[in-house]
């Protein structure tokens, strides 16, 4: 069961990641953040790719091998790199404005996003249990719009809501796109992290570019939350590739392990940012949770 210690560390991370963000972007810029965040966790990449061009053999685990890949490939990446960018963006944006225990469950839906564009795309075919768990998850969201209107939050209006949506949308095509990567075209899970991070980076330079040439552009002061960002997600995804590797791992239960996360998100968010209404929320995340759990 070494692998559901290493998926429960990894969805630790992710509420911890998610906490660095909204640390991070309390009063401050999100293009200059999202791009420095972005570059930390590529930058901890470049000396893994220089050494597996030089001296693969003496690497200290075969996981952070990069090999050498196609241009194909490199232009398979890039598209995720256009997909991750645009999710990060509209996140970012989204975390900024909302509170954290709101933020976090609505991404938490990503699974449900992710079953409905299976059946849109690839015609899959749901079971009554999976169906059951979307109609839970809808429910628990609808629920979850009339508690944040209690703080102000509409969210049938709320940019930050809708930018927080298509985050988790994008997210969903990216999971998507993961398993054709991983699958179809047969790259490592350290070819896929370490290139697509590197491009996410590059896709990131424009928008710091027209920031930094905005006459009103909003301040930007520098934080350690800031790099610790892209440290933090560069380690969860590690733990998460390696639970999935361990012999004998189910998928089926690493999934919903690692939306645990919200339940982090949500416990640092009311115990560090004084956040309200702690039951409805909570009764809002555990439908998700249990909806999450029966699309597995």
């Amino acid at each position: 069961m070494t692998w559901l210690y290493l998926t429960l560390a990894s969805a630790f991370l992710l509420g911890l990641y998610d906490y660095f963000k909204k640390l991070a972007l309390d009063d401050n810029a999100v293009p200059p953040v999202l791009f420095i965040s972005a570059a930390a966790g590529a930058i901890a990449w470049q000396p893994f790719i220089l050494w597996s061009a030089i001296s693969p053999d003496t690497l200290p685990s075969p996981f952070f091998h990069v090999t050498d890949i196609s241009a194909r490939s490199h232009g398979l990446l890039l598209l995720k790199a256009g997909f991750v960018g645009a999710s990060w963006i509209c996140g970012y944006y989204g975390i900024k404005s909302l509170p954290l225990s709101i933020a976090g469950p609505i991404r938490a839906t990503a699974p449900l996003w992710t079953i409905s564009l299976a059946v849109l795309f690839f015609h899959e075919s749901p079971t009554p249990k999976q169906w059951l768990g979307v109609t839970i998850i809808l429910v628990s969201f609808f629920v979850f719009s009339f508690v944040g209107r209690r703080e102000g939050i509409h969210f049938h209006r709320n940019k930050a809501v809708f930018f927080m949506i298509a985050a988790t949308l994008l997210g969903a095509v990216s999971s998507l796109y993961d398993k054709f990567l991983l699958q179809n075209a047969q790259l490592r899970p350290a070819e896929v992290q370490a290139w697509f991070t590197t491009y996410t980076s590059l896709l990131l330079l424009p928008p710091v570019w027209f920031w930094w040439r905005s006459k009103n552009r909003h301040p930007f002061h520098w934080h350690w939350a800031i790099p610790t960002i892209g440290f933090t997600l560069l380690l969860a995804d590690m733990l998460y590739f390696t639970a999935i590797a361990q012999p004998g791992a189910l998928i089926s239960l690493i999934s919903p392990a690692r939306r645990t996360a919200v339940i982090v998100s949500f416990l640092l968010g009311i115990f560090l940012f004084r956040e309200k209404q702690i039951r409805a929320k909570g009764a809002c995340i555990a439908g998700i949770i249990t909806g999450v759990i029966l699309l597995s």
